[in-house]
């Protein structure tokens, strides 16, 4: 039982799950499978130059998987109130930790940002360890919005609002975006007044407005995005060879494997740019695949949404997939030009191991929210199925 609770292809407890949650499930070892194989085919080239074979990135991933997973495992087994009870000494901590970050003995700068801390031979990334935290209290703050005093709810969004202040300062406008939006769309979903909605919303924008002016890297990002072939060796080389893979991929691809802008052409080619190694090796339909997926998995998350019994409980649906298909979106979007270039990784593709943590303990907020639709699993009950379901296989 024990080893069931560790290794979760061998969970039998899953029969007694309802069909969303199993749906969700198998969708989301899906979803990693195919990023595993994904990021073998894009990290091979470098992972062989830089560290002398090609499999080096792969199983470091792999390692990380190992620990998500058992992670996964151990929230999708724990009642979500507990987890939400628990959620707000999270945020503290790795609020701490990303504080840290900004201390130069302590963080590791990459690429003019200091988002890291050092684990022996690993490096941890705080801020994106902190996005299924975020989700969790931000559902546990303004799902219970009328009930609390105004003293709570300044204290609870002057912590937010440090979140995203040190993830800016790094700086990190990205993940700070994804981050607040979230927060920002779960606020909405509660029914939090427009009023306030909107004088956030302002906040905000004004917030990522002050990063981009003080931050000339940024600048030139969002310059290069409207027109990259204005610098073609510069600051618009990196959309443009990502623009020539996607281009490259055709209609059916040029083969798992095969894709040529990989090799020493497209810079960071397996964490923010996968998605352009994948169009090239798989084409037009094998985009149409994933974004066929995404829609699924989506669409099941609003359905678990839809049914939860508890209102918080449907907020931490809500809010765990606007974190993994809004991100998912947001990357896609990066890499085919329609954004600016960010550094914010694919949930499940791209390299980077508390990118894959977080990933993996946000579907399993998710699918421990789509076992208690029914609020018949709170304390490990087997569910009772309604008459119907869209995921049932007809009439009980």
């Amino acid at each position: 039982m024990v080893l069931a609770r560790l290794i979760p292809f061998i969970d039998r407890s899953t029969q007694d799950w309802t069909a969303e949650a199993r749906w969700l499930r198998w969708l989301t070892f899906v979803w990693l499978s195919l990023g595993i194989l994904i990021l073998f085919s894009a990290s091979y080239p470098a992972s062989l130059a830089e560290q002398g074979h090609g499999l080096h990135y792969v199983l470091v991933q792999l390692l990380w998987v190992a620990i998500g997973l058992m992670g996964f495992n151990q929230i999708v087994h724990t009642p979500l109130d507990r987890l939400l009870k628990l959620s707000g000494t999270l945020v503290l901590v790795l609020l701490g930790l990303i504080g840290l970050t900004l201390i130069p003995a302590l963080g590791i700068t990459v690429n003019g940002a200091t988002r890291w801390l050092a684990l022996g031979p690993f490096l941890i990334q705080p801020s994106e360890l902190i996005k299924p935290c975020l989700v969790l209290q931000g559902a546990r703050l303004f799902g219970r919005w009328p009930q609390l005093t105004w003293a709570t709810r300044l204290s609870w969004l002057g912590i937010f609002g440090a979140v995203l202040g040190s993830i800016l300062i790094q700086p990190n406008l990205s993940t700070a975006a994804i981050c607040g939006l979230t927060l920002w769309l779960v606020a909405l979903a509660s029914g939090i007044p427009y009023l306030y909605m909107l004088m956030t919303a302002a906040g905000g924008l004004s917030a990522a407005f002050l990063s981009v002016s003080i931050n000339e890297y940024q600048r030139q990002r969002i310059v290069s995005f409207l027109n990259p072939w204005a610098d073609p060796t510069g600051n618009g080389y990196q959309l443009i060879q990502s623009l020539l893979a996607i281009g490259s991929g055709g209609l059916t691809g040029q083969g798992f494997g095969l894709s040529q802008q990989k090799i020493h052409y497209l810079p960071i080619q397996y964490t923010d740019f996968i998605f352009a190694v994948y169009a090239e090796e798989f084409g037009f339909i094998g985009c149409v695949v994933l974004l066929i997926m995404l829609v699924t998995f989506a669409t099941a998350a609003l359905l678990v949404a839809l049914r939860a019994s508890q209102p918080l409980h449907r907020l931490v649906a809500l809010g765990s997939m606007i974190l993994l298909v809004g991100q998912s979106l947001l990357n896609i979007g990066v890499a085919s030009g329609s954004l600016p270039t960010t550094g914010l990784p694919f949930p499940f593709l791209s390299y980077g191991g508390s990118s894959m943590l977080a990933s993996l303990a946000t579907a399993a907020l998710l699918v421990r929210a789509a076992r208690e639709i029914y609020d018949a699993e709170v304390l490990e009950l087997p569910i009772r199925r309604p008459a119907w379901s869209p995921f049932s296989r007809g009439r009980s």
